[in-house]
């Protein structure tokens, strides 16, 4: 595509104000065709209103779309899907109970004679689909049964469906495991090798650099940096994204262990679907360390967190805190006992979506004598402080306290409960994927907390999908595999080692 031809996307002037906040503030943006350009920025930088502008989910109060040269007028996602536009979201919008085949086709089904559902047409599309751009899946399959990752390839077979030439994805890896991005990524250079041009929203620089062929930053709803991604690096971008230089690794002294936080002897566990997930976890969590755990998503870490926490019952062995057996206490119980708890996820079980900010920042406390008179009562001036105190302490972007956790951008919902979590001072903290969907200057800043944590004295109990925040964060780290601690390794085991561990290789140690 030479230089003189019409751009694929160019947005001018840019403008759209909500209550409280100029999201977009004279924006342009320009994508060329056939390429993958990352659109980055903090949470709260305006770029998924921008896209939103784009796919006619918000209209903006003035500026112009140009599409292939032409200007338009998208009033709505049905236009913008006229113009080869498509989106998929960082919540998939698939239904869990119909197959493959019915999501993909939902709303545009092949149909014979008055209406019936053609379903060997539609198998015969998506079989098409899928053989073109290498997007494998059983159209047959309930979607509810399919990985993420696999869910995904389906929400990308949907907007191909409905003729997209230009693909926003927004946050694709923000669930996917290391394996799963690897293959989104073959997926993504496949489509654009087949005319397709794509829009990468992300926070993860690396997977940036490593997919991207330029890079549009944004800040407080501004365009602050267009970069070629060859010319660039993620020291740059960070500078760019957050204002000021951001300091990519974790800084730390050497933890200086304690007494046993927690002890947790042949722990075993059943899945939502009634499956083992534990099969005798057992491993020591003192307090003044982090103790990260590694594997692949999958492998038992959410129900050990679920259990540890006491949203899920055990099925045998025990838990005990410093010398209390906690093994059949419920959440409530374990609050009170020191214990804090940052759920993976936080849509579902972080947050009260319909709640405020105010709200939300005491949910499982608004019953203590902090926020309530003899439990019934509500301490409204109490409440209210402590929320603007988190609010403040943690860079939470919103106009309000009074603002629903629901109209917050997903990196503000996990600071929400991130703040909430770390500001009872516990005792323990078990961290499920603490900085999932979150900026790299929250991310940082998160980060520091963690530590912050560790060096008051806390026990801390990581998980995360990803393998470098727990490399650099964890000051011993223990690998799960199908349900069990398959070894307890030292903070800098190489990261083929650890992969080999994640994926049932390498000798098994003894977790200790």
């Amino acid at each position: 595509m030479s230089e003189s031809s019409p751009l694929a996307v160019d947005m001018r002037g840019i403008t759209k104000q909500f209550p409280g906040v100029l999201a977009n503030n004279h924006v342009d943006f320009s994508v060329r065709h056939g390429e993958i350009h990352a659109l980055v920025g903090e949470n709260g930088a305006g770029k998924s209103t921008l896209m939103n502008i784009l796919y006619g989910l918000i209209h903006p109060d003035s500026g112009e779309i140009v599409i292939d040269g032409k200007t338009v007028h998208i009033t709505g996602p049905r236009d913008a899907i006229g113009l080869g536009i498509g989106m998929v979201h960082q919540h998939f919008m698939l239904i869990p109970v119909f197959s493959v085949g019915e999501n993909i086709m939902l709303g545009r089904e092949p149909v014979t004679g008055p209406d019936f559902y053609d379903h060997s047409h539609a198998r015969a599309a998506i079989a098409d689909l899928t053989k073109s751009y290498g997007l494998a899946l059983d159209p047959d399959a309930r979607m509810g049964d399919l990985p993420v990752g696999l869910q995904q390839r389906a929400e990308i077979v949907k907007v191909l469906y409905r003729g997209a030439n230009i693909l926003i994805l927004d946050e694709p890896t923000g669930v996917l495991t290391p394996q799963e991005t690897k293959e989104l990524f073959v997926v993504l250079r496949d489509l654009v090798k087949s005319g397709k041009t794509i829009i990468f929203i992300s926070h993860k620089l690396k997977e940036v650099l490593e997919i991207s062929d330029r890079i549009t930053v944004m800040r407080r709803g501004k365009v602050v940096g267009h970069l070629t991604t060859r010319e660039t690096n993620e020291e740059e971008i960070a500078t760019l994204m957050v204002g000021r230089e951001v300091l990519l690794r974790v800084d730390k002294k050497p933890a200086q262990p304690g007494a046993v936080a927690m002890k947790v002897e042949d722990l075993t566990a059943s899945s939502d679907r009634s499956v083992p997930a534990l099969k005798g976890v057992s491993f020591d969590l003192r307090y003044g360390e982090i103790l990260g755990i590694a594997g692949v998503e999958g492998n038992g870490q959410s129900e050990l967190m679920e259990v540890l926490a006491g949203t899920r019952r055990a099925t045998g062995g025990r838990v005990v805190l410093a010398d209390r057996d906690i093994t059949t206490m419920d959440a409530n119980t374990e609050r009170d006992a020191g214990v804090a708890f940052i759920p993976e996820d936080r849509r579902g079980t972080g947050l009260v979506l319909g709640f405020s900010i105010a709200e939300n920042s005491i949910l499982g406390r608004e019953r203590t004598a902090t926020f309530s008179w003899h439990e019934f009562v509500l301490r409204l001036v109490a409440i209210r402080n402590w929320a603007m105190r988190l609010v403040k302490d943690y860079d939470i972007r919103t106009p309000s306290i009074d603002v629903a956790a629901r109209n917050l951008s997903g990196g503000n919902q996990q600071k929400v409960i991130v703040a909430r979590e770390m500001g009872s001072n516990p005792k323990v903290l078990l961290a499920a994927q603490p900085t999932r969907g979150v900026d790299i200057g929250a991310i940082e800043f998160i980060h520091r907390q963690i530590v912050k944590e560790r060096d008051a004295g806390a026990a801390v109990l990581l998980v995360s999908a990803e393998l470098d925040e727990v490399r650099s964060l964890s000051d011993r780290i223990a690998v799960m595999y199908e349900g069990k601690i398959v070894s307890i390794e030292p903070p800098d085991t190489p990261e083929e080692r650890l992969g080999l561990l994640m994926t049932g290789g390498g000798a098994r140690a003894g977790a200790a």
